[in-house]
């Protein structure tokens, strides 16, 4: 299979990684910003074609699918515009930053038929397919689950730490995760979703500092704290409050309440969350089924992020 994948920077060469791994996929061009670095990823990965237009790279000959991990603020217009191309795509989270692009999107893909799948890969890690299964095998019930996001990122850095030409937003990207695992691991829709938020940085003209409360039509809640301004530990931990057990989850590990490393290395083909949403990507295209974390499954986690939005707004 012939794809693209729009992004060098720090998520992008993940996927590249994850691509590696997965093996019968052939990278044939890579759309980056800018040129040079673009360029120097490319060849480190065997990519032979770099641009910086997206349109250029899906005239190529022979592309099936896209990958983007580009700057959130361009991923609903490139989504439509590679379903328009007749490409298949998988954007990265989030879908979008507005729920009428997010709307949009979803629509497009109707339209086509194509695969549109977004990268809510909470769904793939190991640690969380564990739960989620014994969840739809009846053994577990959630009652609460406690998440805290937490970085130290008060500049535009990326993932590595490098400078980056966009600014990350704690409700469109990183609540996005929580607010579709909460849904998706509960089996039941949000019913009530109330947001705060803390002063906004000077700097980058965002708030640095967020609570959210959940509540599913299950009678579940969850409770989710971030923070820009945590100068570590960083990243993201999931307490999993359930009727028989408690557990916690940090990416692809997962202990029990007990602080028991719970053995998850069976639950899948690999411990790489990001390797697990790019199989699944690839082999719904070829199996031209729906794919888990489908633009139509993730669609309601944005529908209560706009809702969030809102409340923020009306607070001031």
């Amino acid at each position: 299979m012939k794809i693209v994948l729009a992004g060098a920077g720090a998520f992008g060469v993940k996927h590249l990684d994850a691509i590696k791994s997965i093996g019968d996929i052939e990278v044939v061009s890579l759309v980056g910003r800018a040129l040079e670095p673009t360029r120097a990823v490319a060849q480190k990965y065997g990519i032979p074609h770099v641009t910086t237009e997206l349109a250029e790279a899906l005239a190529r000959p022979g592309v099936e699918a896209v990958i983007l991990a580009t700057p959130t603020q361009l991923h609903a217009a490139q989504a439509s515009a590679c379903l328009e191309a007749g490409k298949h795509v998988q954007v990265e989270i989030p879908l979008a930053d507005n729920w009428s692009d997010a709307q949009a999107v979803a629509t497009l893909q109707k339209k086509t038929g194509l695969v549109c799948m977004v990268g809510h890969t909470r769904r793939f890690n190991p640690s969380h397919q564990w739960i989620h299964k014994r969840i739809t095998q009846g053994e577990l019930a959630i009652q609460q689950m406690d998440v805290q996001t937490y970085f130290f990122r008060r500049s535009n850095i990326n993932a590595l730490g490098q400078p980056r030409s966009w600014t990350d937003h704690l409700l469109w990207h990183h609540a996005a995760h929580t607010v579709d695992l909460f849904a998706y691991q509960t089996g039941s829709p949000i019913k009530i979703a109330h947001a705060v938020q803390g002063p906004l940085s000077a700097a980058l003209g965002i708030a640095m500092d967020m609570s959210i409360q959940l509540k599913s039509a299950s009678g579940a809640i969850c409770t989710l704290s971030l923070s820009f301004n945590n100068d570590g530990p960083l990243g993201t931990f999931f307490r999993y409050i359930c009727d028989y057990g408690t557990y916690i989850a940090r990416y692809d590990d997962l202990i029990d309440g007990k602080d028991q490393k719970i053995d998850v290395s069976r639950v899948d083909v690999s411990m790489n969350g990001i390797e697990l949403q790019d199989r699944e990507f690839f082999s719904a295209i070829r199996e031209r089924r729906e794919p888990n974390a489908s633009v139509a499954q993730v669609l309601p986690c944005y529908r209560i992020l706009a809702d969030l939005e809102r409340q923020l707004a009306e607070q001031g």
